[in-house]
């Protein structure tokens, strides 16, 4: 009983891919799993079942397509977020934002739109 849990836990939490600081990026960025990113990067980035973290250091400009994104950095483009988007101190989020779940911590810089509404669901 407790296993199951502790597995999905241990796993939602596990980083699959890693840009560090001092590393820029240029393309297109897909993945699963979860992605930390204190680099700087721009493109595209596609993660309909992944988790992306943007560290306090990172610069983004991007156009990003996700389930969940933690933004502690810069970024500056467009974000669907499928389940949640959260913004955290000492973020700064120059763009739009379309999610179901959004969640601005103190100390946030946020310019620009936001869409929210329910999942749609198939009738």
């Amino acid at each position: 009983m407790f296993g199951k849990k502790d597995k999905k836990r241990v796993d939602s939490q596990q980083i699959n891919g890693f840009i560090g600081k001092g590393v820029t990026i240029t393309g297109k960025l897909i993945f699963e799993g979860s992605v930390r990113i204190d680099g700087n990067f721009k493109g595209e980035i596609e993660a309909i079942n992944g988790t992306l973290l943007v560290g306090e250091g990172a610069v983004m400009e991007a156009t990003a397509l996700i389930d969940i994104a933690i933004i502690s950095g810069e970024f500056r483009g467009d974000i669907e977020g499928k389940s949640k988007i959260e913004l955290r101190g000492p973020g700064r989020m120059f763009g739009n934002i379309k999610t179901t779940n959004l969640i601005i911590g103190e100390g946030v810089i946020f310019e620009g739109t936001c869409e929210m509404g329910d999942k749609k669901t198939d009738n």
